[in-house]
């Protein structure tokens, strides 16, 4: 019989994101944010290629990010509210970690599992912040799929992309829980 971790089990079936608009500082200082990207980091990697990276965005970061986010959303021809929505992601932000996907060349380790594997490392982070006590939501949104954006803002090479913008702070409050999946639907059970 397996010795469960009860309270880790616990948390996870209890976890729930914050919504981004809904955190404010204080947020991790360096040595409370190095524990969370330490778990992160410690996420599946077949073959040990680390195909991802971070990037601490803090606050005078996403000021600049908020106004290169406008003006590369303006520049697409964006209506004015998803303009305004992809500049606040960053602009009402105090700290957002980006996950950088960088699939490496590999014979044995296929493109998708590094990328699932980035996928792996922003849920990691996620409940790590969660876990340590802070609010935390992963999102991601028009500009951060932008080539321009990503690559002038953030310094991403060709071969990069964000799997995902952490953002970490203090809750300001709970939010409600949403309905769960219906596990019936979802999950087929086979025994042949």
């Amino acid at each position: 019989m397996p010795d469960p971790n009860t309270a880790a089990l616990q948390f996870l079936l209890t976890r729930r994101s914050r919504p981004a608009k809904m955190l404010s500082a204080p947020v991790p200082d360096r040595a409370a944010l190095e524990p969370i990207l330490t778990a992160a980091a410690r996420s599946p990697d077949h073959g040990k290629l680390e195909p991802w990276r971070f990037i601490v965005i803090e606050k005078p970061a996403l000021d600049r990010l908020a106004v290169l986010a406008r003006d590369r959303a303006g520049a697409a021809g964006l209506d004015p509210d998803r303009v305004e929505k992809a500049a606040a992601q960053y602009a009402d932000a105090d700290l957002v970690v980006a996950v950088v996907a960088g699939p490496q060349p590999s014979d044995k380790v296929p493109e998708i599992e590094q990328i699932l594997s980035a996928g792996a490392v922003c849920l990691a982070m996620l409940n790590a912040a969660l876990a340590s006590g802070w609010g935390a939501s992963w999102l991601s949104g028009w500009a951060s799929q932008d080539r321009g954006f990503v690559e002038t803002g953030l310094g991403l090479a060709p071969h990069e992309f964000i799997a995902g913008m952490i953002h970490i702070g203090t809750e300001r409050m709970a939010p409600p829980d949403r309905p769960r999946p219906d596990l019936d639907r979802i999950t087929t059970w086979l025994s042949e």
